[in-house]
């Protein structure tokens, strides 16, 4: 997110092991991919995602932030369609735009990563800032589901490198996400006073929980308690429990179908399934966060008119350099 391209990176060294061996062309909302490669003995293959770019198609991916259940299909136009699954578990949902910004780009990245395999690489990379990031989630989610069902060979070894990353979907998700990656195959770097990492919009209601909680009976509970004790109990849970799910519910309308219709113009013929109900959004993945103390802010102190001033790469860069 943020900056013209988050791939920016004045100032910043460039690989010296890797050599770029291929850029994608961009998708209808203006997303790209790199291949990186490095060969000798042992080669290796990095899947760089771009992030955010100043053009609108970019930010609608962003925005378009309703979601959708984590596996199922997507229709692109044309009569191309997009099969994914990114979780087992039927409650996992993610971002509705950055799926679509991966379908566009999957099948390019697989015919990729099976044509290195072929040639010798078995180790791959996949890294992404920012936007790159959340779709960088959702590719290794994709990947290793193809590895379950045997489309892509088991002996390839995948590691996710994300730094910036905003939270991809729910909380089912990230656990099955966990579970994908468990041992420290994936990670994403956090700049503690980046405010990326805390996007999406989160809207946690009862209904989010799992089906067993101590939610699930208590309406036909309050009411069974004495009068008036029933009334001011049933009135004080409505309070607590209408303004999220009614917001839940504006944020699936101007995010999801309103920002939709944009999304239609950007890619003709899209259709997706129905939206899953909830903005439960959390964090994936293990987090790795900078040291960002006194000493940082001093170099990069908060200021309201540079919104992304903590988010680019350098002061990623320079807390990364002081790691121990």
């Amino acid at each position: 997110m943020g900056g013209p391209d988050s791939m920016w990176w004045v100032g910043i060294p460039k690989p010296q092991r890797f050599a770029l061996a291929y850029r994608s062309p961009t998708s209808p909302l203006d997303n790209r991919w790199d291949l990186w490669s490095h060969p000798g003995p042992q080669p290796q293959a990095v899947i760089n995602l771009r992030g955010t770019t100043a053009k609108a198609e970019s930010w609608l991916a962003n925005f378009y932030a309703a979601m959708l259940p984590a596996a199922g299909e997507l229709e692109l136009g044309g009569g191309r369609k997009f099969a994914y699954h990114l979780a087992d578990n039927p409650q996992a949902a993610v971002h509705a735009g950055w799926l679509l910004s991966l379908a566009f780009m999957a099948d390019g990245i697989v015919h990729t990563v099976d044509s290195c395999y072929r040639r010798g690489t078995r180790d791959f990379l996949i890294m992404g800032h920012s936007q790159g990031g959340a779709v960088a989630f959702l590719l290794t989610s994709h990947l290793r589901n193809l590895q379950q069902q045997r489309k892509l060979p088991a002996d390839l070894r995948l590691k996710t490198y994300c730094s910036a990353g905003p939270k991809p979907g729910n909380l089912y998700y990230a656990y099955d996400y966990a579970r994908a990656t468990h041992g420290g195959w994936a990670v994403n770097v956090v700049n503690p006073a980046d405010w990326v990492p805390e996007v999406p919009l989160t809207v946690q209601t009862v209904h989010d929980f799992n089906p067993t909680n101590p939610f699930v009976g208590v309406a036909a509970t309050l009411k069974k308690q004495p009068f008036p004790k029933n009334l001011v109990a049933r009135h004080a849970f409505r309070q607590l429990d209408g303004p999220p799910r009614r917001a839940q519910r504006r944020y699936q309308r101007y995010l999801g179908r309103y920002v939709g219709k944009a999304v239609v113009k950007a890619v003709p013929g899209f259709r997706g399934p129905a939206f899953y109900p909830s903005s439960n959004y959390v964090p994936a993945g293990n987090t790795v966060a900078l040291p960002a103390d006194a000493t940082y802010y001093a170099k990069y102190p908060n200021d309201p008119k540079q919104l992304f001033r903590h988010h680019f790469f350098q002061p990623y860069y320079y807390l990364a350099e002081r790691l121990p």
